[in-house]
């Protein structure tokens, strides 16, 4: 499989975590992307571009938008919530109390 595409996929797939209608065609950023991906069809030495370019820079916003999506993941994980009890702050951070069994 061409890698453009896999990275392509990769875009779709992160857009739908963050989507807010349920069809992805409906989605500007991704109308934005599929327009560029067609219009770059042609070898980067024709468009007089540094090679693959374009496939750097949509490597550059999967990666942001991988990283935004585990940040809020791991916010919402350990953001305070008020005052915990003892065994919820271990269980957080992985460890047992004495009483526990092991």
């Amino acid at each position: 499989m061409n890698s453009n595409i896999k990275i392509i996929r990769a875009l779709a797939q992160e857009l739908r975590h963050i989507s807010l209608s349920e069809k992805l065609k409906d989605n500007i950023t991704m109308q934005y992307i599929l327009e560029q991906a067609y219009s770059h069809k042609e070898t980067s030495e024709v468009l007089c571009k540094a090679q693959k370019e374009l496939k750097n820079l949509a490597e550059t916003y999967l990666c942001y938008l991988t990283s935004q999506r585990k940040y809020k993941d791991i916010k919402m994980q350990y953001t305070g919530k008020g005052e915990r009890s003892i065994k919820e702050t271990a269980d957080l951070v992985g460890f047992k109390l004495p009483h526990d069994p092991k």
